[in-house]
């Protein structure tokens, strides 16, 4: 059974830390790209970070949204099957459901569609 389940989420303040786990389950994720989407209230879906599978070259292999960019640092550690996302410096408009999304052959990293395995979603609060 193909699983992805997202873990880490929480409320936190102004410039605080949260780290993400994505754990995969039930396919070869080391050949897949993961990553993360997420949604805030009344807003579409947004591509935040994703990395390619180990077996490509170092070019291209990592994304970031630019309103992230400095900020999270997306990792995965293959012999776990888990991508993490290290959200450092959290903002209140970082407040959103973020989901974790696995995909064989993606050519945008940024198009929902082209994803093959969604997790069910963790919450970020940023609030004082």
């Amino acid at each position: 059974q193909v699983q992805l389940v997202e873990s880490g989420g929480g409320l936190v303040q102004p410039g605080g830390s949260l780290r993400l786990s994505c754990a995969a389950s039930g396919f070869a994720s080391d050949y897949y790209t993961i990553g993360w989407f997420r949604q805030a209230p009344g807003k579409v879906l947004e591509g935040v970070s994703f990395m390619r599978s180990s077996n490509r070259s170092s070019d291209g292999r990592i994304y970031y949204a630019d309103a992230v960019k400095g900020r999270f640092t997306i990792s995965r550690d293959n012999a776990k099957n888990t991508v993490y996302l290290q959200m450092n410096s959290l903002k209140p408009e970082d407040t959103a459901v973020y989901y974790c999304a696995a995909g064989r052959v993606i050519v945008v990293l940024t198009s929902r569609g082209e994803y093959d395995y969604w997790g069910q979603g963790t919450q970020v609060t940023v609030s004082s």
